[in-house]
């Protein structure tokens, strides 16, 4: 008996690495187990293998391995455990891709033309939360909680601020923006390791919440992300931050909203009450984001998503209401105005495919005049960033350089930030 079972507990744990390996994207039901079963394997392969071994060593102790069922579960783990390690190997490889990704944007000697004040913060990986993950925080880092920035439909609307316990002045500003599929999420609850690094390295960091579907109909959730980013610019000073010096982040459909901030900075259209208001921003990372709602490079494999968007999002179809359809795409805002962008996407992502990543970046690069870093992450799912990993680390380590390359930039120029406030765009 607990030969078969053993032997049920070694398919069970190879089903999960195979899906790791080889996501399954087809179908929104299929691709949201992908995703389920795939997200936690893939970003901690050798935790998975330490218990797994650890419950074998149990089975054996038990005479498992004294029959053939047994037997064959044992060759079935350690099987399993060489696609364990094939995963860690390419979470491994992270570094190197968005090294690349840099050079390729900025070429290799602007990597290294850094601010001296910025160089220093840059740090090596931090091998204790790869392998403690969990509790994601820093005592060098305090959080000041719920400050409202806002309100609609009577409801306040809040947002978080990150910053060092020192309290320094003059700091660079992130902005963060969740995801969630424009349904969920919360301000608390995603980009933590990324924030809590910068923070402690002397950024400022602001994570905002924001009206969720199906109450809100876009563009009701870029109009608040926009509010957010406006008291961010006019009271971040008073959190040590630089308010001439913004840069939006998110991931998923806060990969969206971050891609949509920066294609659309000063868009009256998108600020209704606040018109006048300040809302460009240095640059963008978008981590996974959905970047065309209309689908024109046929990367989605199924109409999950635009099921999604049709039903909850947008209230409305794309030949109902076309236009909607088109201001919602951050590809039909791609302007040769646009701010620095660093696109990052897992080619494993069994939620938005990587190719509407792909699609973006070549519409970007053809009409931007600033760089455009991409970083494509082979067996990355989506969600990948959320808690510290191997692949989280190093690729939160390449987007910190990318960004003290941009402000490493920015102080250089010396730019008076009243005369490059960005030409509100408009799209027809």
């Amino acid at each position: 008996m607990i030969s078969w079972l053993f032997l049920a507990v070694s398919l069970w744990g190879a089903a999960f690495t195979w899906n790791a390996i080889f996501p399954n994207p087809r179908g929104m039901r299929r691709s949201m187990l992908s995703f389920a079963a795939g997200w936690l394997t893939s970003e901690l392969a050798l935790h998975h293998v330490a218990w797994q071994a650890i419950a074998t060593a149990v089975f054996a102790l038990l005479g498992a391995f004294d029959s053939w069922p047994g037997q064959l579960g044992l060759a079935i783990t350690l099987v399993s455990w060489g696609g364990l390690g094939f995963a860690q190997f390419r979470a491994s490889q992270a570094a190197n891709i968005v090294e690349r990704s840099l050079a390729e944007a900025f070429g290799a000697e602007s990597l290294d033309a850094l601010a001296p004040e910025l160089a220093s913060r840059l740090s090596g990986l931090e091998w204790r939360r790869v392998v403690q993950p969990f509790p994601i925080r820093s005592a060098l880092v305090e959080r000041t909680r719920d400050v409202v920035y806002g309100r609609a439909r009577g409801i306040d609307l809040t947002l978080d601020v990150y910053r060092h316990r020192d309290h320094p002045t003059g700091c660079p500003v992130l902005f963060q923006i969740h995801g969630g599929g424009w349904i969920g999420g919360r301000k608390d609850d995603q980009a933590l390791p990324l924030m809590y690094q910068l923070a402690d390295h002397g950024w400022v960091c602001v994570s905002a919440n924001y009206r969720l579907s199906p109450h809100a109909t876009f563009p009701e959730h870029l109009v608040d992300v926009k509010r957010a980013l406006a008291w961010t610019r006019e009271h971040i000073a008073d959190y040590g931050g630089d308010p001439a010096f913004v840069v939006v982040t998110g991931g998923s459909a806060g990969g969206h909203l971050a891609s949509l901030v920066a294609l659309t900075q000063n868009d009256a259209s998108f600020q209704p009450g606040f018109e006048s208001a300040d809302t460009s921003v240095r640059g963008c990372v978008p981590f996974y984001g959905v970047y065309d709602f209309l689908d024109r490079s046929g990367a989605w494999q199924h109409s999950g998503l635009r099921s999604i968007l049709e039903r909850h999002v947008m209230k409305g179809a794309p030949d109902e209401i076309p236009e909607r359809w088109e201001e919602a795409s951050p590809i039909s805002h791609v302007h040769e105005d646009a701010p620095p962008f660093f696109v990052i996407h897992g080619d494993a992502d069994s939620l938005v495919p990587v190719g509407d990543a792909r699609a973006f970046v070549k519409a970007l690069r053809e009409k931007s005049r600033e760089p455009v870093a991409y970083a494509e992450l082979p067996g990355a799912q989506h969600a990948f960033e959320i808690f510290p990993s191997l692949r989280t680390l190093r690729v939160n380590q390449g987007v910190e350089r990318f960004l003290s390359i941009l402000r490493s930039r920015w102080i250089a120029a010396g730019p008076n930030p009243e005369a490059t406030r960005p030409t509100p765009r408009v799209l027809h």
